[in-house]
């Protein structure tokens, strides 16, 4: 249910994310949330997509984070698709031992509510550990 997508600045990730949001906009069945650190996105991508500027919000770390994202799903219960740009700014924290954990909870918690995930990070994915490099 996560797919991380990995790789330099500059690699074409962001011209990724949007275009698959774009896709997803053009879905009646789609119900798409996208959180990103700052407003990059709004003029990029269609209306359909919700965007959240994480930075408007008191949300520091993974743990809160995700309890974000569970507050979101709790309100629009019919979530298709989230998708989270530039993670590290996001979480506002680039430790990969940590993105571990998250990912594997937030895993959890996307199967359990059924929807599909996709993060962009900004990474050497060499550098990751496994338990990362597992969704990429």
């Amino acid at each position: 249910m996560i797919k991380v997508i990995v790789g330099s600045k500059g690699s074409g990730k962001t011209a990724r994310l949007v275009d698959d949001l774009n896709a997803q906009a053009m879905s009646d069945a789609a119900n798409v949330v996208c959180i990103e650190a700052g407003q990059r996105l709004d003029r990029l991508v269609k209306y359909q997509i919700r965007l959240t500027d994480i930075t408007e919000y008191p949300v520091h770390g993974y743990r809160e984070l995700l309890s974000f994202i569970a507050g979101i799903s709790a309100k629009d219960y019919d979530i298709t698709h989230l998708y989270i740009d530039s993670i590290y700014k996001v979480a506002d924290d680039d430790n990969p031992e940590n993105l571990a954990a998250f990912l594997q909870d937030l895993d959890t918690f996307a199967q359990k509510d059924n929807f599909h995930v996709m993060i962009i990070l900004s990474a050497d994915p060499d550098e990751l550990p496994e338990s990362v490099r597992r969704y990429c």
